[in-house]
């Protein structure tokens, strides 16, 4: 295959992925994050890098919103949340964040491949996202993508989905958003 034809299997596999989502799932990660106060997100790796993204529009959208693990990052208290995308559920320092939340009564919402892995049985709510796992020994055949490309695809898209549904709720538009847009570049 030529790069052409690779890039059009993973935006079908993404098409094919991304049909799985459920609506509900969106409505109410929505809900809680425009109920909430301060907006915590993490992940390990690339699925980290997707959660930054996710920060970075939810700061833009007129939340305070945080990636844990900066030197700016304030302390979570109860009426925050934190949000973890994780594929395995098991990272540890991921698992460690969510206890140490939950002891102070935040919520914790887990957007993962495996809801009955340990952050996803430790959080409040739990999105099941479509994808393949980073270890497919077993031969997945949900993706010709390394790793778990499929799920950190499928999980910028439901977070991207997630600030629309913000936005519609509260009447946020795209200019008014770019009004918080990095200015310094």
């Amino acid at each position: 295959m030529n790069t052409v034809e690779y890039a059009q299997v993973i935006i079908n596999e993404l098409q094919s992925s991304v049909s799985q989502l459920g609506e509900a799932d969106t409505e109410q990660m929505a809900d809680l994050l425009l109920r909430s106060g301060k907006v915590f997100v993490a992940g390990a790796g690339r699925s980290g890098l997707m959660g930054r993204a996710f920060a970075m529009r939810l700061m833009q959208a007129g939340k305070d919103a945080y990636v844990v693990g900066e030197t700016i990052t304030p302390g979570i208290a109860a009426e925050d949340v934190l949000v973890l995308g994780t594929g395995s559920g098991e990272t540890q320092g991921l698992v460690s964040m969510a206890e140490k939340a939950q002891s102070l009564g935040a919520a914790v919402v887990a957007v993962t491949l495996t809801p009955e892995s340990t952050i996803g049985q430790l959080a409040d709510y739990t999105v099941k996202l479509p994808g393949a796992p980073k270890d497919q020994t077993g031969g997945s055949s949900i993706t010709i993508q390394p790793m778990a490309s499929l799920f950190e695809q499928t999980l910028l898209v439901f977070y991207d989905a997630v600030i629309l549904r913000m936005m519609e709720k509260t009447g946020q538009t795209t200019q008014r958003m770019f009004g918080k847009h990095a200015n310094l570049e």
